[in-house]
C-alpha cells in the first residue's frame, strides 16, 4: 500500500478493514458498563457504518463540523470516522475544557452537533451553549446513564438500529474528499491567550503516516499492540491513531493514567507514545522502588544503569563488563521489561522536551526510548530519532517530504503537505505564521552534520509542560493582573508537572497571602487543569525597564525574569 496514492483518510480504513476483518481491533475495559469490549475489525466496521449513516440522516454535509468530547476508547475512533466518512471535519475538545474553553470552540466552529461520552461533560456542553444560545441539530451520548437530559440520541440504541443502511463504501466514500481538504481542526493555545483551530488535512496526516513508516520498520512482520492513554484530542495521540491503523495494530484504551500500569500486564504493548511527564514517573517510580531494595540489589542497579548508560552513550566497555551485561540483561533490564508487559520494543517521546538524564535513564535499563518533535500547525510531526542511532540531545532525523530549513534568526520553519491549511476564521494569525509556504514555528534550532534537528530555544512565549500541554501565561498573567492587589505576575511551568507563579502586590495590601491565594482560587476555577496555579510566591521587586524585566514596550522579559528568580522558582518545586 502506497499512502501517498490514497486520497483521504477514509480510503486507508477500508484498505485496512479488507485486510484484517475477521482479527482483534480494539480493546477497552468500559467500567461505565463494568465490561471489557474487544471489537474486531469487521466490528469497528460495523459500528463506524451505523455512526455513519445516522449522522447522513441528519444532513451532515461535507465541511460541516462536529464536537467530539469524550476520553479515550474505542467509540473515539469509530465517531472520528463516521464524521469523515461524511466528509465533515471533527473538533476534538479536552474532557478537562472549562465552560468558557467550550462556549470559545463552539461558537468559533459552529458545530452542527455534539458526541459526548458521559453526564458530567454533557452538563457542561449545554451549559456552554445556554449561554450563547446556540443550538445543535444533533447530540449522540456514548454512556449508558440514566439522566434527566431530552434531545439526544444514545449511541448504542444506534448500533442496535434496525433501519437500512447504506454500506461503508458508499458514504460520500472516496468521491468527493480529496487530500487537501479538512480532516480536523484541533484546537490549541495562541500566544495571547485566545485559542487557535488549527485545520489539518487528510494528506497532512497521511503525510505523517507515511514519514512514521520510516522510523518503525522495526515493527514491520510484527503483529503489533500500542496501548493509547494520552487524550486523542491532542494533535500527537489524533494522529497516532492513524498510524495503527496503517500497520494494522491492536489499540488497547487505558480507562486513566491510574490504571495504566495494571493496563501494560493486560495489553503487552510492543510500542506506546506518551508525552514527558510519563517518562519522568516511571523513572521516579523505578528510583523509589531501588530505594527500597537491599544493599545487594542496590549495586546490582546501579551496575545495570553504569554499563547500560556507557553502551548507550556509545563509551566502550572492558570484556569483564560484557560479561557482567549478559547477565544483568537477564536478571534486571527483562524484569524491568516485564512491568510494562514485556513485549516493549520502544518508547516514543513527543509533545514537549524530554530531560536529558530521563533519556539516558530509560535506554541504560533497555527501555528504548525515541524523542521527537513537532507541532499542532504540523500534523503534528516533523522528526523522530531512529531506533538505531538515538541522540537524546536533538528531536531526531525529518520526516520524508517534509523540508526544514533555519531562517537568518535561527528559527526553525517547515514546509510540506503535513502543514495546516489555517487557523479556522483567523487569517491574521494563519498569515503571521505561513508565508511562501514557511511555517515559523517560534523554536530557535540547528541541523547537525548528520541531519539531526537539535532545539536550542523557544521564541514564541508558550510554555509546554511535561504534559505536552501548549498554556499561553500571558492569558493567566492578564487573568491575575485584572485584580487591584496585584500589580504584575509572572507565570513559570515550561517542561514542569504544574504551574506556579511570581506575584509582584500592591503596596498596602493587607493579609496579602491569604488574599492573593482567594484570587488564585477563584481564577482557577475558570482554566483547564493545566493552566491553573498550583503556587506561588510573593516578590518585592517591580519588573522595571531599569531592572531588566520588562522591554521599553512594557513587556515582561521572561529569560530575564527566569534569570533573577530562576532558584526561587525551582523551590516552589520541592
Amino acid at each position: 500500500m502506497q499512502i501517498s496514492l490514497l486520497k483521504n483518510l477514509n480510503e486507508l480504513l477500508l484498505i485496512k478493514i479488507n485486510q484484517n476483518l475477521s482479527k482483534d481491533h480494539l480493546f477497552f475495559n468500559n467500567e461505565n458498563i463494568k465490561k471489557f469490549q474487544k471489537y474486531s475489525w469487521q466490528d469497528t466496521k460495523n459500528h463506524i457504518s451505523k455512526i455513519a449513516n445516522f449522522l447522513k440522516n441528519k444532513n451532515l454535509k461535507k465541511g460541516e463540523r462536529v464536537l467530539l468530547v469524550s476520553e479515550n476508547r474505542p467509540e473515539w475512533l469509530i465517531s472520528d470516522y463516521a464524521i469523515m466518512l461524511n466528509g465533515g471535519i471533527t473538533v476534538p475538545n479536552y474532557t478537562t475544557y472549562s465552560i468558557n474553553d467550550y462556549v470559545f470552540t463552539i461558537n468559533d466552529c459552529k458545530p452542527k452537533g455534539v458526541i459526548v461520552s458521559n453526564t458530567v461533560l454533557l452538563k457542561k456542553i449545554l451549559a456552554a451553549i445556554e449561554k450563547i444560545n446556540y443550538k445543535f441539530d444533533f447530540i449522540i451520548f456514548l454512556n449508558k446513564e440514566k439522566d434527566s437530559f431530552n434531545n439526544y440520541t444514545n449511541y448504542e440504541s444506534i448500533i442496535n438500529s434496525c433501519e437500512k443502511e447504506e454500506p461503508i463504501e458508499k458514504i460520500n466514500f472516496n468521491n468527493n474528499i480529496i487530500r487537501s481538504d479538512p480532516a480536523c481542526i484541533i484546537y490549541t493555545s495562541g500566544t495571547q491567550g485566545n485559542p487557535k483551530g488549527v485545520v489539518l488535512s487528510h494528506g497532512g496526516i497521511l503525510k505523517n503516516c507515511e514519514g512514521s513508516l520510516d522510523f518503525l520498520k522495526f515493527l514491520e512482520n510484527k503483529q503489533n499492540t500500542f496501548l493509547t492513554w494520552l487524550p486523542l484530542s491532542h494533535a500527537y495521540e489524533h494522529t497516532v491513531q492513524f498510524v495503527q491503523i496503517v500497520i494494522s495494530a491492536k489499540i488497547y484504551y487505558s480507562e486513566s493514567l491510574e490504571k495504566l500500569f495494571t493496563n501494560f500486564k493486560i495489553a503487552k504493548p510492543t510500542i506506546m507514545t506518551a508525552v514527558p511527564r510519563f517518562y519522568i514517573n516511571i523513572v521516579n517510580k523505578i528510583k523509589i522502588s531501588v530505594a527500597n531494595q537491599n544493599k545487594f540489589n542496590k549495586k546490582i542497579f546501579e551496575k545495570t544503569l553504569d554499563i547500560g548508560k556507557k553502551i548507550f552513550l556509545g563509551e566502550r566497555i572492558s570484556l569483564y563488563e560484557k560479561i557482567i551485561n549478559f547477565f544483568l540483561e537477564a536478571v534486571v533490564r527483562n524484569k524491568i521489561k516485564k512491568q510494562f508487559g514485556g513485549k516493549i520494543l520502544a518508547f516514543i517521546s513527543g509533545g514537549g522536551p524530554l530531560d536529558y538524564n530521563v533519556g539516558v535513564f530509560m535506554n541504560s535499563i533497555g527501555l528504548k526510548t525515541l524523542q521527537g518533535y513537532g507541532l499542532t500547525e504540523c500534523s503534528p510531526i516533523v522528526s523522530c530519532n531512529p531506533i538505531n542511532k538515538i541522540k537524546l540531545e536533538t528531536v531526531g532525523k525529518i520526516f520524508k517530504d517534509i523540508e526544514v530549513k533555519i531562517s537568518n534568526d535561527g528559527e526553525i520553519l517547515v514546509k510540506g503537505e503535513n502543514l495546516m491549511l489555517g487557523y479556522w476564521n483567523n487569517k491574521e494569525d494563519t498569515n503571521k505564521v505561513l508565508k511562501d509556504n514557511w511555517l515559523s514555528t517560534g523554536d530557535i534550532g540547528e541541523i547537525d552534520q548528520e541531519g539531526y534537528l537539535k532545539i536550542t530555544d523557544r521564541k514564541k512565549d508558550i510554555i509546554v509542560n511535561s504534559g505536552g500541554d501548549n498554556i499561553s501565561p500571558s492569558k493567566i498573567e492578564n487573568l491575575l493582573n485584572n485584580y487591584p492587589e496585584i500589580l504584575q505576575s509572572y507565570i513559570y511551568g515550561d517542561n514542569k508537572n504544574y504551574l506556579v507563579a511570581l506575584i509582584v502586590v500592591e503596596k498596602n495590601t493587607n493579609n496579602v497571602k491569604n488574599k492573593i491565594q482567594n484570587i488564585i482560587d477563584t481564577i482557577n476555577k475558570n482554566l483547564m487543569i493545566s493552566e491553573r496555579i498550583k503556587k506561588f510566591e510573593i516578590i518585592d521587586k517591580v519588573f522595571s525597564v531599569d531592572n531588566g524585566m520588562l522591554t521599553p514596550t512594557m513587556k515582561i522579559r521572561r529569560h530575564q525574569i527566569k534569570k533573577i528568580y530562576g532558584n526561587k522558582l525551582e523551590q516552589l518545586y520541592l
